[in-house]
């Protein structure tokens, strides 16, 4: 029978050397060792009686037939995955998560995503990654991350996607600062003192860069921040007038730590995603993308 000739072991070690790259790689992604993952290709390609790597020096390459039979093991690891879940038992699927996603996602409805998650995959292991939108699309290009939930443009197009939601910026300040602003709504009236934003590189921030640019205010006011939750305390201590996305600062707005500001422009808003790369994720990686997209409907905002 089948069942003494291919394991899902040998089917998973195989999909791993292909994402990952390497045998070494994917003996870390699995937990066991390299001998151990070359024992189970070398198994299945017995069993299968074809060659499914070339080993290369530091990397390996499908070979025709290794193509051609990947997907098929795909479509088994997954068929797995729904067997576990048509059964309701989620917990025996014991893998790892690397979710990437962006400072505004980590400071707002991170936590209910992880524990929704939680909840569905009680034994999924989460490895975090917190960084520029940009950084981790980089990472989930290069299939170091499993999930992105991050903000557009971008230029890198994966083959799994979902659209979360839309995040409005606003301008804020202190109440004293918001009390000595003069000159009608014109963002002009931010630039007597420091203007507060998203890291340079980001879409805001270079939106707010070629504003100043083409109405001829001072660029050298404007101070980015690649961590947003520092542009808080900045702002509250009252540096300046501070761009920033209306869920990040909803809380210091409720408490009356801060002040909206009428203005005559803003950033365009945020759209946000959940990115994979379905032709390689397992089940458990969309329907964590369907977990986010139920927390965060499509075309809301936090008004």
């Amino acid at each position: 029978m089948i069942k003494s000739q291919i394991t899902f072991k040998q089917l998973e070690a195989f999909s791993f050397v292909v994402d990952t790259g390497t045998f070494r790689a994917a003996a870390i992604a699995l937990g066991t060792t390299q001998p151990n993952i070359s024992s189970r290709i070398s198994a299945l390609e017995a069993a299968l009686d074809v060659t499914l790597l070339y080993r290369d020096a530091g990397s390996v390459r499908l070979t025709t037939k290794g193509s051609e039979l990947l997907e098929r093991t795909r479509d088994i690891l997954r068929a797995g995955e729904a067997l576990l879940e048509a059964a309701g038992r989620q917990e025996l699927i014991v893998e790892r998560l690397r979710l990437g996603v962006t400072e505004l996602v980590a400071c707002t409805w991170l936590q209910q995503f992880l524990r929704l998650l939680r909840r569905d995959y009680p034994n999924l292991r989460v490895e975090l990654e917190v960084d520029l939108s940009r950084k981790i699309e980089e990472r989930l290009r290069e299939g170091q991350l499993d999930l992105a939930l991050q903000n557009g443009p971008f230029a890198y197009q994966a083959t799994g996607e979902r659209m979360l939601s839309s995040e409005t910026y606003i301008w804020v300040s202190n109440e004293e600062l918001a009390k000595g602003l003069v000159g009608g709504n014109s963002v002009a009236r931010f630039f007597e003192r420091a203007v507060l934003t998203h890291a340079r590189h980001t879409a805001a921030g270079r939106a707010l860069h070629d504003l100043a640019t083409e109405r001829g205010y001072d660029v050298g006011k404007i101070v980015h921040s690649s961590a947003l939750s520092a542009c808080l305390p900045m702002v509250s201590e009252g540096m300046g007038a501070a761009l920033l996305p209306r869920s990040l600062v909803k809380d210091e707005l409720d408490k009356g730590h801060l002040r909206t500001l009428d203005a005559d422009w803003t950033a365009p808003p945020l759209e946000f995603f959940a990115r994979f790369n379905a032709d390689q994720s397992p089940r458990y990686v969309e329907k964590a993308s369907e977990i986010a997209a139920s927390i965060r409907p499509a075309a809301t905002n936090d008004n």
